[in-house]
This record gives C-alpha cells, sequence and structure tokens, in this order.
C-alpha cells in the first residue's frame, strides 16, 4: 500500500507511535492524516506540528461508543472522503496489579479500549473499503498478546483478542480475493510513556521513531504480520517446543521477562 495521495486514519494519533507515524505518513504524500483521540489538547498540538508536512485534522472520539464511531466516521466521510488506510493504535494499561485485584471497572475499560475498540473501528470502515476493493487496516497489538505475563494479565487478554480478532479477518480477506489488506504488529514494549517502570535487558525497550518506521514499511509491503523485534519470533518458538515449566523458568525468571512489570509505573 502506497501512502502517496492518501487519506490516513489514525485512532490514538495525537501521542506515541500514532504521533509519529502521522508525520511519517505525510512526509510520505499522504494527502491528509485524520486524527482520532480522547485528549483535545493534544490533537489541536498534533495537527500544528502536523501541519508542516501536510494537512491533518483531528476529531475527539471515543473508540470504545459505537455510536460515537460511527456518527464520527460519517462525520470524516462528509468532510475528508474515503478512509484508505486505518492504523489502530488507541490503546491502554491500567496497572501492574495480580488479576485478583483489578476491579471490575479496570476489566472493562482495558478490554474495551484494547479489543472491542478496534472491532468497532474497522467495522464501520470495512464494509466501504471492501466495496471500493481498496485500503489497509493495520492492527497494533502487542508482543503480550503472543506471551503470557504476570502482572499485565487483562492488557494480554486484549491483545491476544487482537491478534485472533486481525488475523482471522487478514484470511477472510484472503479467501474473498479482496484487494483491502490487514496487518497486524506485535512490538514489545516501546519508550512512549505508557510503559515507564518496564524493565527489561533480554529485549531492548523499543525506540518509538524506529518501531514507527518498521510499523510504516510493513504496511507499505502488505505484511500480514510484523513482530518487533523479530527476534521475539523465537520466544513463541521455544515455548511451542518446552515444556512450561521449563520455558518458564529459562525466559521468565532468568531472561526475566515475567519481572518486565514489577516496577511499572505507567505514563502520569
Amino acid at each position: 500500500m502506497n501512502f502517496n495521495n492518501q487519506n490516513v486514519l489514525i485512532t490514538g494519533g495525537a501521542s506515541g507511535i500514532g504521533k509519529i507515524m502521522g508525520e511519517m505518513a505525510l512526509q510520505k504524500g499522504a494527502a491528509r492524516v485524520i486524527i482520532w483521540d480522547i485528549n483535545e489538547a493534544n490533537i489541536d498540538a498534533t495537527i500544528k506540528s502536523h501541519s508542516a508536512y501536510g494537512k491533518a485534522c483531528g476529531y475527539k472520539v471515543d473508540v470504545s461508543n459505537y455510536d460515537c464511531v460511527k456518527n464520527s466516521y460519517e462525520l470524516v466521510k462528509k468532510e475528508c472522503g474515503n478512509v484508505d488506510i486505518l492504523i489502530q493504535c488507541a490503546g491502554i494499561v491500567t496497572s501492574n496489579k495480580t488479576f485478583d485485584k483489578n476491579s471490575v471497572a479496570e476489566i472493562d475499560r482495558t478490554m474495551s479500549i484494547n479489543a472491542v475498540a478496534p472491532m468497532y473501528v474497522a467495522h464501520v470502515m470495512l464494509p466501504d473499503m471492501i466495496a471500493r476493493d481498496h485500503g489497509h487496516i493495520c492492527n497494533i497489538a502487542s508482543a503480550a498478546g503472543t506471551l503470557s505475563n504476570p502482572k499485565m494479565s487483562i492488557y494480554a487478554a486484549s491483545k491476544w483478542a487482537v491478534i485472533g480478532w486481525s488475523d482471522s479477518v487478514r484470511i477472510e480477506l484472503y479467501r474473498a480475493k479482496s484487494k483491502v489488506h490487514f496487518t497486524t504488529v506485535t512490538p514489545y514494549y516501546i519508550n512512549t510513556g505508557m510503559f515507564d517502570g518496564v524493565s527489561s535487558w533480554l529485549f531492548p525497550i523499543l525506540d518509538p521513531v524506529k518501531t514507527s518506521k518498521k510499523i510504516i514499511r510493513a504496511i507499505e509491503k502488505n505484511k500480514d504480520f510484523k513482530g518487533i523485534p523479530f527476534g521475539f519470533h523465537f520466544t513463541r518458538f521455544w515455548q511451542g517446543l518446552l515444556p512450561t515449566k521449563v520455558f518458564d523458568f529459562v525466559f521468565g525468571d532468568i531472561c526475566g521477562i515475567y519481572h518486565t512489570m514489577d516496577h511499572f509505573t505507567g505514563r502520569k
């Protein structure tokens, strides 16, 4: 998928890698970047910074509210035209508490924003893409959706859900011989502030700019699945090969993956 002269909509596009990828899309010749975010101050600041590279507009959208998503999309079509590329970055992590200490509100909020919201957004936009036989949807999941991790069980659950849903729709589109593409991305922790306090020595915390470039390239190449970093794929191999207790001991304790969230503080 070539970004040139395409309308690009990014959820969570006013901060983190969403903001970075918006700028990159404009640098690659996107006709317009459309920002969906919940933070109006961040939207205004992002539009101002993006204007140096091209056209940008923003909408305050609660992606976990289907009516809000549907109405906002109708407004986007009226004011900006068709959405050609959708990048779904909106997401949250609430704490590093064990599951039993999470509230029902935290469960509902995490699942609704991280897992249900991407389905809502795709549900209103995908039919138009299919009708035009043109479009690309990129869903930012997480490495936590491929590898269980203590103290982030609800976040992991939400990302496992995104991966299963996203890749299933990819297969549906392929079998229908559609030219609409789905890309599922599973990055490790990214240094955007969302996971402040996380410690990791086996896999380094990812640089947001470099990670954004890799995601943009994955969209351009119509990649089905993109794990970042590539080395993380090997953990999935060993996960399938080793007995659970051995895997937990080697990767969880010796390599420290199961302790990455011990000192999590998150974005203030």
